[in-house]
């Protein structure tokens, strides 16, 4: 049976039960935000352009693997923009009427967030062209011989549009973005001082010791090192009143089965799969899907660019090979073959 991929404690996805986790933890300011320095300078420079010019700051799309913080950077944006923000997601706006009723209910200087943009319908998105370039509503009344368009000015308002797939983004929607970024895995250092200030907010005491351990299974992704955090905060007032210790961390984290590394059991199925079966690869992704019983999609996206980000994976024309780095890892002797 498929293991629903936002069950996984390491899932980099948002679980609506922590909505309220994250938002207590959510920075409130660019420099509250920790890592991705060369998006926060340029978006400084832009920010305080568009404000000495008394504008909205120009369209931005932020691009990247989940719980990096697109949705984040979206709220300081409006926040340090002085700008109100109306959230919405790409599946939400089902029908033109839905867009219409979001743009014209805007204000001047209002930001709009949409996430997963790349769910966007086309038509929906053509009606996005105008009004993002020209700042005006085409609404098309009736059908036929006797259909009429109807133009409605829009205020001048900054689209934001966060997705996990640039690549399911239409050309022309693209590029009427002024600003696009692609937000990566973060360093360790960055991930370290994440955790030390979300225990500072939660009056957790985390030596650098503890801190670090947690870091370094998070997978390079802040949403994973807060919640990790949170589940060794629930074993340290069980069985330790409270006391996070290195000893601690790695016991509570070990029990949860994530390893050193940051890989849970699904992460070591997929790369044992691959070797048991297929001798290391190359396979198809399809075929690992078959026979891990996992969807491709959530291999390709979920689990895969961990993977890949670690080198333990390499993608090539005839499909997916098992390197050196991860029989290493799991303690798995390579069979050598006959050429």
């Amino acid at each position: 049976m498929t293991e629903n991929k936002t069950t996984r404690i390491i899932a980099p996805e948002s679980d609506n039960e922590e909505g309220g986790f994250d938002i207590t933890l959510r920075p409130q300011s660019l420099n509250e935000f920790v890592g991705q320095e060369q998006i926060k300078e340029n978006l400084n420079i832009f920010m305080e352009a568009a404000r000495r010019r008394n504008e909205p700051i120009e369209h931005v799309l932020l691009y990247g693997p989940p719980g990096l913080g697109k949705t984040t950077l979206a709220h300081i944006i409006a926040r340090e923009m002085g700008a109100n923000m109306k959230v919405t997601t790409g599946p939400a706006i089902e029908k033109s009427g839905d867009l219409a009723a979001l743009l014209t209910n805007l204000e001047p200087g209002d930001v709009l967030f949409i996430d997963e943009i790349h769910r966007l319908n086309r038509v929906i998105e053509e009606i996005l062209y105008s009004a993002m370039e020209d700042f005006v509503l085409d609404i098309i009344i009736g059908k036929g011989p006797s259909a009429k368009t109807l133009r409605i000015d829009l205020p001048h308002f900054t689209l934001i549009g966060a997705t996990t797939k640039l690549s399911k983004i239409s050309s022309p929607l693209r590029d009427r973005f002024g600003n696009t970024y692609r937000l990566d895995f973060y360093e360790d250092d960055d991930i370290n001082k994440i955790v030390k200030r979300s225990a500072n907010i939660l009056n957790v005491p985390v030596n650098i010791e503890s801190s670090s351990e947690i870091a370094k299974r998070s997978r390079k992704t802040p949403r994973i090192a807060n919640r990790l955090l949170k589940r060794v905060r629930d074993f340290a007032e069980v069985k330790n009143e409270g006391q996070i210790t290195p000893e601690l961390v790695r016991d509570t984290l070990a029990q949860l089965g994530i390893d050193e590394l940051g890989l849970d059991h699904v992460d070591r199925r997929i790369l044992q799969t691959i070797i048991e079966k297929f001798a290391g690869g190359p396979v198809g992704l399809n075929t690992i899907a078959a026979a891990t019983s996992e969807e491709m999609e959530a291999i390709e996206d979920v689990y895969e660019p961990f993977l890949l980000q670690l080198g333990f994976i390499n993608r090539t024309n005839r499909g997916r090979i098992i390197t050196d780095k991860a029989y290493e890892h799991l303690k798995i002797k390579k069979e050598k073959t006959l050429l």
